[in-house]
């Protein structure tokens, strides 16, 4: 898929900040390609799908050009290691946990479905559905 996908963190309906050496730690073993100035790396899972992971700020990490059931799999992996959440513009957001609602900006819980997905599936299946 074409379109970018965020993972992010909230507190108290406001962005926070993401722990990015976990990030790193989480992805390093699928990283195929980096390039540091754009804060880039391509991703690959054994299963030959790729995905552009940009670290574009503090608080939110944004994936690009992804697809299959191995990238959907390492991003539950991901929200799950950040505690964060997955927002697809245009589509829901999605929670680990139905708490995790009362986290989310106003704009985010009130005018956007917010579903939880905790598994790559799930999270696969919801993109597909929006």
């Amino acid at each position: 898929m074409s379109f970018d996908i965020f993972v992010c963190r909230f507190e108290n309906g406001e962005p926070a900040p993401l722990d990015m050496s976990a990030a790193h730690e989480v992805l390093a073993p699928y990283v195929v390609a980096r390039d540091p100035r754009a804060n880039l790396l391509h991703v690959r899972t054994a299963e030959m799908e790729e995905a552009d992971v940009f670290f574009s700020s503090p608080d939110s990490i944004t994936f690009n050009r992804f697809g299959g059931g191995g990238i959907m799999d390492l991003l539950a992996v991901l929200l799950r290691r950040l505690d964060a959440v997955l927002v697809v513009p245009g589509g829901p957001t999605m929670i680990r946990r139905d708490e995790d609602r009362d986290l989310l900006p106003a704009a985010l819980r009130d005018e956007w479905t917010v579903i939880v997905a905790r598994t790559g599936a799930e999270i696969d299946r919801a993109i597909r559905a929006s």
